[in-house]
């Protein structure tokens, strides 16, 4: 291994920061991604991805080269028939899917809630009996990117469970932190990505899907080409390869990132995220913060903080904080002012001090 790469702190909902061994897992010699060797790689860690969620025999990892969006819109856009789906929008990304959904022409309807609060699952419930459409999917965010709302998955897959709908989660910044139990939870196809709590480099995201709901797909009529789930899925079956390029090092990092997370135990990770969250709420609450979603909503990965009053702007703010080698993110809702604080990627409660203590010194000097 060569000198140490320079460690900046992202304090970003993903990419995260990652470790020096991830980094340099992407230096191996260049191989053809249609080599044996590459498929038997892209095998493990679409095996090693589903054993993280589900039971490798009756769920499979669609693999693809793309940023998260892409395997929501994958789901969105292969999956669901001529029948209605309800699309849960209560952040950025629930609204996104709405956009997806719109933009490939499937009959949805929107199911609105609050930011800040947990679903209504009574109003969610009549929205479902209300219809006059027939509802065969419903799609929700797991974990708000946007605030750090946590929604109640297991009780809207109950809820689907009893009206027969297929649910399709975005689990993008929950999936390797919050515990996912597909089955338990009647998930039909879950959406992530390699860059938030697998700690892996961008580029690469995946469906994960039962089986049988896939081999379901097949006779569909294509709405894709790029991102159809089937035509990936089936491809991969019997060829081991995806059908077009892929990410070849960014895989090799991913692999690396999943043995990591195997060595520190998913729960262990989340306790880490969780201790860091904590030291941030002090610090924020000493500092005459306050942020968004309460914390019996609170995913306890991102969160989503009111900004000071006075001489404040985000971008110098920002700016500042690049200066002493750390990114923050801006805030993502219409009308509310935030910015955005994760503890997610290897950090610790030391790096949020380091933080904390260089906001104080900032908000002193406006």
């Amino acid at each position: 291994m060569s000198s140490a790469v320079k460690r900046n702190i992202l304090l970003t909902p993903g990419p995260v920061t990652t470790t020096e061994s991830v980094k340099w897992s992407q230096v191996v010699p260049d191989i053809c991604p249609r080599e044996a060797e590459f498929g038997e790689i892209m095998e493990h860690i679409s095996t090693e991805l589903t054993r993280l969620v589900a039971e490798p025999d009756h769920y499979q990892t669609v693999l693809f080269g793309g940023s998260g969006t892409a395997a929501v819109e994958s789901m969105i856009s292969s999956v669901p028939g001529n029948e209605a789906m309800i699309i849960v929008n209560n952040g950025a990304y629930g609204k996104r899917m709405c956009e997806i959904a719109e933009v490939y022409g499937i009959d949805y309807l929107e199911f609105r809630s609050p930011l800040d609060d947990a679903i209504n699952m009574d109003a969610l419930e009549k929205c479902i009996q209300s219809s006059d459409r027939m509802i065969s999917h419903l799609a929700v965010v797991h974990h708000e990117t946007t605030t750090g709302l946590l929604n109640r998955v297991k009780d809207i897959g109950l809820l689907c469970k009893k009206y027969h709908i297929d649910m399709m989660v975005d689990a993008m910044s929950s999936f390797a932190a919050i515990p996912v139990q597909m089955k338990e939870m009647n998930i039909s196809f879950l959406a992530s990505s390699s860059n938030k709590n697998l700690q892996g480099m961008p580029g690469v995201s995946f469906v994960i899907a039962e089986k049988s709901k896939l081999d379901h797909l097949k006779d569909k009529k294509p709405r894709n080409y790029y991102l159809n789930l089937y035509a990936q899925y089936q491809y991969f079956a019997e060829n081991a390869q995806m059908r077009f390029t892929p990410p070849v090092q960014t895989l090799y990092a991913l692999r690396q990132a999943i043995q990591e997370l195997k060595q520190e135990g998913m729960a262990q990770r989340y306790e880490r995220y969780k201790a860091s969250w904590k030291t941030l709420i002090s610090g924020l609450k000493r500092l005459g913060l306050t942020y968004l979603v309460p914390e019996e909503h609170h995913s306890k990965i991102i969160t989503s903080i009111h900004e000071p009053h006075g001489g404040y702007d985000f971008q110098s703010m920002h700016d500042y904080f690049y200066s002493k080698g750390i990114m923050i993110y801006p805030g993502k809702l219409e009308g509310l002012k935030t910015f955005r604080i994760a503890n997610i990627g290897d950090i610790t409660s030391k790096d949020i001090e380091v933080f904390l203590e260089l906001l104080e010194n900032y908000l002193s000097s406006i």
